[in-house]
């Protein structure tokens, strides 16, 4: 796991003697830690109007600038996965949306601030009665719905979210 070469010393005591344990962890020689280098939650959204057409954004930043996404961010402290859902896409849409389903899960690895995150990202699928106040924000630059039979899952940038769109639209086959 490349992050595992990233951080050189124990975070508890200091020591350089912080060395990889496992596949999965490193172990300090010194003061005995264990740092496991688990996958982050994250969540993305696929919310459907009473069209029966599916909510995209066109993502603002890097990575995958310009490509298409769905709604979703990562959990905070604390969070549960779906207040994850209702806060992330309220931040990004301006939508109201009561969580529906979760549908699957899907390991990633995203690339944020120089580092590759490992996440396990978590999608459900919302359905949301009025897009009055649909509003692209934060890392959002545009928002339209998409008949589901129109869905092209190769104009989405990020590696798991095309993946989920495939499965979501075999799942509605």
């Amino acid at each position: 796991m490349e992050g595992m070469n990233l951080f050189r010393f124990c975070p508890v005591c200091g020591s350089g003697g912080f060395t990889r344990n496992n596949g999965s962890s490193k172990r300090c020689s010194a003061c005995g830690f264990v740092y496991y280098f688990n996958p982050r939650a994250s969540v993305a959204v696929f919310i459907v109007n009473e069209k029966g057409e599916l909510l995209v954004g066109r993502r603002a930043k890097d990575p995958a600038k310009g490509t298409f996404d769905l709604p979703g961010g990562f959990t905070e402290y604390g969070e549960t996965a779906e207040e994850t859902v209702v806060r992330e896409v309220k931040e990004e849409t301006g939508l109201d949306v009561h969580v529906g389903r979760y549908l699957f899960s899907l390991p990633n690895v995203y690339p944020y601030s120089g580092l590759d995150v490992h996440t396990m990202d978590l999608f459900f699928e919302c359905r949301v009665d009025s897009s009055e106040r649909l509003l692209p924000m934060d890392d959002v630059s545009e928002l339209f719905f998409v008949p589901v039979k129109n869905l092209n899952p190769k104009l989405f940038g990020l590696a798991s979210i095309r993946r989920g769109v495939e499965m979501y639209l075999s799942e509605k086959q």
